[in-house]
C-alpha cells in the first residue's frame, strides 16, 4: 500500500515532516486534513494499527479543542464516541499522520520517523 501523509498544509509541523519526507525521498499521497477529513473508519484502523492510546489522535493544542473542552470530556466518553468526534472535524485530529497501513505515525517527532521509516 501507499503511503498517506495527513496533514494541514499550513501546520508548521507539517511542513517540517513534508520536507523531511523530501529530504529522505519518501513518497506519500499527501491529503489536507481541513478539507477531507479521516472518516470514522479510517479513524480506528489507524488507531488500531498504531498501538497508541486514542488521545495521541487528538489535536490537544488546537482551538476546537480547547473551545469543547475536551479536556475534561473526552475520559467519560468512549472509545466509539471519541473515534466518532474526531471524523467530525480535521482540526481535532492530530497531524500530521503518516500511514503506509500498517505503521502509523501521529505527530512528528524526527527520531521516531528515522526508526520507522530508515530501516
Amino acid at each position: 500500500m501507499d503511503r498517506l501523509f495527513v496533514c494541514y498544509p499550513k501546520c508548521t509541523t507539517c511542513q517540517k515532516a513534508e520536507r523531511w519526507l523530501k529530504e529522505h525521498g519518501i513518497a506519500a499521497e499527501m491529503r489536507n486534513i481541513k478539507e477531507q477529513n479521516p472518516s470514522q473508519e479510517e479513524l480506528t484502523r489507524w488507531f488500531r494499527a498504531s498501538g497508541l492510546p486514542l488521545k495521541k489522535f487528538f489535536n490537544t493544542s488546537g482551538m476546537v479543542y480547547r473551545e469543547m473542552e475536551l479536556s475534561k470530556k473526552l475520559p467519560g466518553m468512549s472509545e466509539e464516541e471519541q473515534l466518532a468526534l474526531l471524523s467530525t472535524d480535521g482540526m481535532l485530529v492530530k497531524r500530521p499522520i503518516l500511514t503506509d497501513g500498517n505503521t502509523v505515525l501521529v505527530g512528528f517527532h524526527e527520531k521516531e520517523w528515522e526508526q520507522a521509516l530508515l530501516k
